[in-house]
């Protein structure tokens, strides 16, 4: 299982009302430390399949949702369960980080 693709249009409906918790992580394809987490983050959806759910928002292209959450600076990985946020990295935070940020919710 690969990372999922959120947007602005299905955020509240993939993300909020979601039956599991949810890692978003917010990026842009011209940031740096946004491309040395997305090989973490596909791993991570991968092993994590079934409990939770792992996906990507680009903020670029998604300003609305970017902005309701507060992200300032990118990559910015926010933990969701059952609709509300539990948990943010902001930063490049290393798998350790995002996997910790897994493992507090399921």
């Amino acid at each position: 299982m690969s990372a999922i693709f959120y947007s602005d249009g299905d955020f509240e409906e993939k993300v909020l009302k979601a039956d599991k918790p949810v890692l978003v992580d917010f990026y842009a394809d011209w940031c740096g430390p946004c491309k040395m987490a997305a090989p973490i983050i596909e791993e991570l959806a991968g092993e994590y399949d079934g409990k939770v759910e792992v996906g990507k928002l680009d903020v670029d292209a998604n300003q609305q949702t970017a902005m309701r959450f507060g992200v300032m600076s990118i990559p910015t990985v926010i933990m969701f369960k059952d609709g509300k946020e539990v948990d943010r990295q902001v930063g490049f935070g290393g798998r350790v980080m995002y996997e910790n940020m897994i493992k507090k919710v399921i």
